[in-house]
């Protein structure tokens, strides 16, 4: 009897520190979106800042599928769902409630996870570019990209032949823990093993193309404090997508009633919801407030500031990445 309190105070603990990480990266995600939008409008009377905003569709990409991913993660909390979703909705079978929990899945592991770390490793590599692509053909070329996966996993998660002769922890996606009460019955989403292994390949490839981009754009810039940038954006992407796979893997150990499966998952949203934050400082806030320095400190004068510029600052100005 001592223990239950004490695992209930746990349970609503990890619940509030993960809605308010949340509410945090909303937020920030929010600040980013009027910071982008801001430099649009203005670019449009500043030919200075013309430079800055050319790939702002990609930016702004960027920040969306991490809004999205962060709204979706609300799906996966049984807390939001009672509280927030179900009293929009008639009364939703056990089927319906599992089908929310396969529909999270596909989507943050399939599409706004994948989409948002694909569109920062674009945003990376456009920086050394001599031009700069279009950015509503660069936007269709990052989904693109995030088709193969996101296929993949409606096909793990939704397709019936999986659930042939596999064992549980492949496909587990929802769970339902036994209730004592009599009440309604909760359904709690799980990560099926399949769908962490064929992300956990996405994270390799990514993270071998993202080191690859990198050095190259490290031997492009002069800039010290640009490449300090650089490098603590690429410890940032090397540490915490593996821990976010790792915790991931963690996960099918435990049920999700167990409060070890709430204690990892709040892991591997944390270490998401560093790379997402640090990503969207360095590549949305930081080099956009650069450029609106830039431009109310004399940047009007854009013959000299052609002539002037130096190789470094180039590369933010023509890729708008870093």
């Amino acid at each position: 009897m001592f223990f239950i309190p004490t695992l209930a105070f746990l349970e609503s603990a990890i619940d509030f520190a993960t809605i308010s990480f949340i509410a945090a990266l909303l937020l920030l995600s929010v600040f980013s979106i009027c910071f982008i939008f801001h430099l649009r409008f203005k670019s449009r009377s500043s030919r200075h800042l013309q430079n800055f905003n050319s790939l702002w569709t990609v930016r702004f990409l960027f920040v969306f599928l991490i809004t999205l991913w962060t709204l979706t993660e609300l799906l996966r909390l049984p807390l939001f769902r009672r509280r927030y979703l179900y009293p929009l909705l008639p009364k939703l079978t056990v089927t319906q409630e599992a089908n929310i929990c396969k529909s999270y899945i596909v989507l943050s592991l399939g599409f706004f996870q994948p989409g948002f770390l694909v569109t920062l490793l674009f945003l990376l590599d456009v920086s050394v570019k001599k031009t700069t692509p279009r950015s509503f053909f660069s936007v269709f070329f990052v989904l693109v990209l995030c088709l193969p996966i996101l296929l993949l996993q409606v096909y793990i998660v939704f397709s019936p032949g999986t659930n042939i002769n596999a064992p549980l922890i492949l496909q587990r996606s929802w769970f339902v823990p036994w209730n004592i009460d009599g009440g309604d019955t909760t359904v709690l989403c799980a990560y099926p093993l399949l769908s962490i292994i064929l992300f956990g390949v996405f994270g390799a490839v990514f993270s071998l193309s993202f080191m690859f981009s990198f050095w190259r754009v490290v031997s492009h810039v002069i800039n010290k404090a640009l490449r300090v940038r650089i490098c603590a954006l690429a410890v940032t992407v090397i540490v915490t997508l593996p821990l976010q796979i790792l915790f991931l893997g963690m996960s099918v150990f435990w049920t999700p009633d167990k409060i070890a499966f709430d204690g990892v998952t709040l892991l591997m949203l944390i270490s998401a919801l560093t790379c997402a934050v640090v990503g969207e400082g360095i590549l949305v806030i930081k080099p956009i407030a650069d450029s609106l320095a830039a431009d109310g400190g004399g940047g009007g004068d854009s013959s000299h500031s052609e002539r002037t510029t130096s190789p470094s600052v180039r590369l933010v100005e023509d890729g708008g990445g870093v």
